[in-house]
């Protein structure tokens, strides 16, 4: 139906769903240093607000055949300033399977080391969070009550306390 730089949406008899063009896809990666996650946040036009993010990015944007832990490596470093002396990965999954094609590759960063203060490439705006997982739900808490939305893929770090109270 459309195609952009980035996405194309598509039908499929009634189904209008929206798909990564070029077979672009995405590294989120799960960086804990010493008790600590690393999170981020930026602003995200389709949402008009911040929001409170793992860090990622897309794989094979600007490199055909990119291996998923180089895309992961990059990115990690990019947004947050902290560069992994390893990436495993731990699996590939949607993202919207009902709505979107998208998939991508979690990845754990181990090792950790700040090299520089982060904060994306050109015009992304960064802001990185150091968080305590034993924390998590009430930042969590604390960044909804400022109005930033939160990426689902934050319910990985929320999941414990979630299944302790149902």
């Amino acid at each position: 139906m459309w195609q952009g730089r980035f996405i194309a949406a598509k039908r499929e008899g009634k189904w209008e769903y929206v798909s990564r063009a070029r077979g672009i896809r995405a590294a989120v990666i799960l960086a804990i240093d010493e008790g600590d996650v690393i999170l981020v946040e930026q602003y995200r036009v389709p949402l008009k607000r911040n929001c409170i993010e793992l860090p990622a990015g897309l794989i094979g944007d600007e490199t055909d055949g990119e291996a998923d832990e180089i895309a992961a490596a990059r990115e990690l470093e990019e947004e947050t300033g902290y560069r992994a002396a390893a990436i495993e990965v731990i699996g590939e999954f949607a993202s919207s399977p009902g709505m979107v094609s998208e998939t991508f590759t979690l990845v754990r960063a181990r090792g950790l080391e700040r090299v520089h203060e982060g904060g994306g490439t050109e015009g992304e705006n960064i802001t990185v969070h150091r968080v305590p997982l034993t924390g998590i739900a009430d930042f969590v808490t604390e960044q909804r009550a400022l109005g930033k939305m939160i990426d689902v893929r934050i319910l990985l770090l929320l999941a414990g306390g979630i299944l302790a109270s149902a």
